[in-house]
């Protein structure tokens, strides 16, 4: 009978239906702060965010490519750094690549070193080089270690011999520092060094540029050509810089019998201020006067050149 029924379900509830007093707390922490308003960078949704982790990510590719293979492709390339004997990880060919005389050649030195070669889908090395340019080749390049420039004086003085050291400043195109190295190894210096910063280093294009020369003359880093220059000074050796108007020229200076550094700078730019006021001399290369200047690796040419001269000169009295 209905009223009788003892199930729970059926019994009406004392409390009156109807809205409660107050918000439960609702309005007053609505009310409550929120903080500062993020910046739009930080923003998920925002194209600013989008915009940060893209220039995050181009800095992190810069950071990570300086630190790993480089890829050199391009039939005529790759076989100039395999006759240049530029260290290699692997060669890499394109499945379904048509053959020529090049990429045998290429395959041929490739397996006479001891170089792997690998087939590859082409997609793959689309990927690797960021287009389609590649002509179905490319070769893996390990990153240049560079001498300690410490440990670059400590050897040249085991030699015996008299120290001839190149340095370049304001040196940013990789075929001069290229053709320095070769020209320093040829004339019978002892190494080149370059700033770690707004320098070229020692690609691809340099190997192929010095010739192989890379491989057996020590290139060297420093963090600060300033310290670096009084570093060779407390060894004894006399700091020349390469200065158009110098107080010496070519003719006159004598550089077969010391330790000497030859500071080279950039055709356009010159030495830096600093530097050049660190060089115990500077000197000019007599020229005709219609010609206004020499690039680096020409320059350091005609000076080791002659500084080698000198030194056979007075080995042999």
């Amino acid at each position: 009978m209905a009223g009788n029924d003892k199930r729970r379900g059926a019994l009406r509830k004392s409390n009156k239906k109807g809205a409660t007093k107050g918000s439960g707390g609702q309005r007053r922490r609505g009310l409550r702060g929120k903080g500062p308003t993020p910046k739009a960078e930080d923003r998920v949704y925002h194209a600013a965010h989008q915009r940060k982790l893209e220039r995050e990510r181009r800095n992190s590719g810069r950071h990570v490519r300086e630190n790993t293979t480089e890829l050199v492709v391009g039939r005529n390339p790759v076989v100039e750094c395999l006759r240049a004997k530029v260290p290699a990880t692997q060669l890499l060919v394109a499945m379904g690549t048509g053959h020529d005389d090049r990429l045998s050649e290429a395959v041929a030195i490739a397996n006479a070193r001891g170089i792997s070669v690998v087939e590859v889908q082409r997609q793959e090395l689309d990927k690797l080089t960021g287009n389609t340019l590649h002509q179905g080749i490319g070769l893996q390049i390990p990153p240049y270690e560079y001498a300690d420039v410490h440990d670059l004086i400590a050897g040249i003085k085991q030699t015996g011999e008299p120290g001839m050291v190149v340095i370049l400043d304001n040196i940013t195109d990789p075929r001069n520092l290229g053709a320095v190295i070769r020209s320093t190894a040829a004339f019978g210096g002892h190494g080149v060094i370059i700033p770690e910063r707004r320098s070229a280093s020692v690609t691809a294009v340099t190997w192929r540029t010095s010739a192989g020369t890379a491989a057996r003359l020590p290139v060297a880093r420093a963090t600060n050509l300033n310290r670096t220059i009084e570093e060779f000074k407390r060894s004894g050796y006399q700091i020349v810089g390469l200065e158009a108007g110098g107080e010496h020229t070519l003719d006159t200076y004598d550089g077969g019998t010391d330790p000497v550094v030859i500071v080279i700078g950039s055709e356009g730019k010159g030495l830096s201020r600093l530097v050049r006021e660190n060089c115990d001399v500077l000197m000019s290369i007599p020229m005709e006067k219609w010609v206004e200047s020499l690039n680096a690796s020409v320059a350091a040419g005609a000076v080791l050149s002659e500084f080698a001269r000198q030194r056979r000169v007075a080995g042999s009295n």
